[in-house]
């Protein structure tokens, strides 16, 4: 058991800071996107659920464009290119799986 704080981060991107939690077939990333940061277009065979607990965050998932809002949640596929734009300051709690190897910090 430890607390979130505890847990060692990265920045995942210029403006995107995430501390990671591993289990044996899924990981938790908590993350914390600065206003104005940008996720560039990428895609991950990992199957990815996104929640959004603070702020708001644009998509664009597999070329639809939408606005996430706290609260909301969304399922993006493996290998589904998306991207992400903080329209203000953004806390997201996503789940993995399998797990994010390139996340695991040592």
């Amino acid at each position: 058991m430890q607390h979130l704080n505890d847990i060692k981060g990265k920045e995942i991107v210029p403006g995107l800071f995430g501390r990671f939690v591993h289990g044996d077939k899924i990981t938790l990333s908590f993350v914390e996107i600065q206003q104005g940061a940008q996720l560039p277009e990428h895609s991950h065979p990992h199957e990815q659920i996104t929640y959004l607990m603070e702020g708001e965050l644009e998509m664009v998932i597999g070329g639809e464009k939408m606005l996430l809002t706290p609260g909301m949640v969304h399922v993006i596929p493996g290998n589904v290119p998306h991207s992400a734009y903080a329209r203000t300051a953004v806390k997201v709690l996503d789940a993995f799986s399998p797990v994010r190897e390139d996340y695991i910090i040592p």
